[in-house]
């Protein structure tokens, strides 16, 4: 436990003034003679003597947790998962079709995606953006898990790799009100009926500006980005993560395949597939989140399983002043409650 205002435990040294006060109190009243009728009365009287020191003992100890909470004590408490959404931002390039992974990168990757769904609590919205050559949001977050995982049996395949085109739609698909525009970043303000190809170009002009807040402190979501190669267009990946992170909210990415291998696909002709680890550990880095490598498809099943129950409860660094007041508050009464109850009145 730590305190936000450690100078104001020095009141707690009055604490001990107060019983020594209550007992100076008792001997100044003194006791007057008694002449009872009958030895019954006088054991009745013995027995509930202990109970007039009750309700000053619990005073005593609401005027200990108040002052306690004086000096606001904050503790890790573990709780709750407060984001709503998730957004999985699943690569759909071609190159998941390679067989490293059995039966293939993509139905790994797809077979693991439903697992995850069902690791996750049903009061948060999931929604599912793919990307390839370019990135559109396939499913628009819902609490609905069959529209989601139609949405997964549903992905197709295309040319292309554009990891920043992904978390700046998954950007734009979390904060709406801010223009994040994706063909603005490719092209730059367009003319009016110009149409959008996120494959061409890299000119870029930035969405409308915001005041950075510290990586991974946005609550309220999260993405989960799963890619097997490199980007071959499209934003930067690293400057999407900036956005992201200047906005708080955490990336945590799964890379699948080979970081340093070959493979063949299609009509025998060799693909280079390499994994770029060194940029995807960076993107979880710069938003908070983490990085897994999965090479096979249970290791991939076990990374998002471990995701879905890792991300339902956190510790925190929680303020406790309030229930430190609650509790003092809750003996207070109780205290008044027995005097009232045992001697009509309030000691």
């Amino acid at each position: 436990m730590t305190f936000l205002w450690p100078h104001n435990l020095w009141w707690m040294l009055a604490l001990p003034v107060l019983p020594v006060l209550y007992l100076w109190l008792l001997r100044r009243r003194g006791q007057p003679g008694l002449a009872p009728s009958s030895w019954s009365v006088v054991r009745a009287a013995q027995d509930r003597r202990w109970r007039r020191h009750v309700p000053p003992a619990l005073m005593l100890l609401a005027v200990s947790l108040l002052l306690l909470a004086f000096a606001r004590p904050t503790a890790p408490v573990a709780l709750p998962w407060a984001k709503s959404t998730i957004l999985l931002a699943i690569d759909i390039s071609r190159s998941m079709r390679v067989t490293d992974v059995e039966p293939t990168r993509m139905v790994a990757a797809q077979e693991a995606a439903k697992v995850f769904l069902g690791e996750v609590p049903g009061h948060i919205e999931v929604g599912l953006v793919t990307f390839a050559g370019t990135a559109q949001v396939a499913q628009a977050p819902t609490l609905d898990r069959a529209s989601l995982v139609a949405a997964i049996d549903a992905i197709q395949m295309q040319l292309g790799t554009a990891i920043g085109n992904a978390i700046v739609v998954c950007l734009a698909e979390l904060f709406p009100d801010q223009g994040i525009d994706l063909g603005e970043m490719t092209f730059g303000p367009r003319p009016q009926g110009r149409s959008l190809d996120a494959r061409a170009g890299d000119a870029k002009a930035p969405p409308k500006p915001i005041t950075p807040v510290a990586p991974g402190s946005y609550e309220s979501a999260a993405i989960i980005l799963l890619s097997d190669g490199r980007r071959t267009t499209g934003v930067d990946t690293l400057e999407a993560a900036k956005m992201a992170a200047d906005r708080g909210v955490r990336i945590h990415v799964v890379g699948l395949g080979t970081p340093d291998g070959h493979a063949a696909m299609g009509e025998g002709m060799a693909i280079y597939l390499q994994l770029d680890e060194p940029t995807l550990r960076e993107v979880a880095r710069m938003t908070g989140g983490e990085y897994h490598h999965a090479g096979t498809a249970e290791a991939l099943r076990s990374v998002y399983q471990n995701l879905g129950s890792s991300l339902q409860v956190r510790k925190r660094d929680t303020e406790l002043t309030a229930l430190l007041a609650l509790a003092a508050a809750i003996v207070l009464v109780a205290g008044a409650g027995l005097s009232v109850l045992w001697f009509g009145r309030i000691a």
